[in-house]
C-alpha cells in the first residue's frame, strides 16, 4: 500500500500539471513518471530556497504538481521548434 499511494499522487500530479501546460500528451505512465520526477525536483527546488509545505497528500500534490509544470517548460524550451 506504500507503493501505491506515490504513484497515485504523482498519476494525479502529472496529469493535472499537463492539463495546465496544455500539453499533448495524455498517457497515463507519462503522466505517472512526470509526476513522480516532479515530486522530486519540486522538493529539491523548495528545500534549496528553504519553503516548506505541509507533508500531507495535498501538499505532496502541489510539490509534484509544479515540479511537473517545471519539466514540461524545461522540456519545450530545450527542444523547441524553430
Amino acid at each position: 500500500m506504500s507503493v501505491l499511494i506515490p504513484i497515485l499522487i504523482g498519476a494525479f500530479a502529472g496529469w493535472l500539471a499537463s492539463k495546465i501546460m496544455n500539453a499533448k500528451s495524455s498517457r497515463v505512465l507519462l503522466n505517472i513518471i512526470l509526476g513522480i520526477i516532479g515530486g522530486h525536483l519540486g522538493n529539491w527546488i523548495f528545500n534549496a530556497l528553504n519553503i516548506s509545505i505541509d507533508s500531507d497528500w495535498l501538499g505532496s500534490i502541489i510539490t509534484s504538481t509544479l515540479g511537473a509544470i517545471i519539466l514540461i517548460w524545461g522540456f519545450r524550451f530545450l527542444f523547441k521548434k524553430k
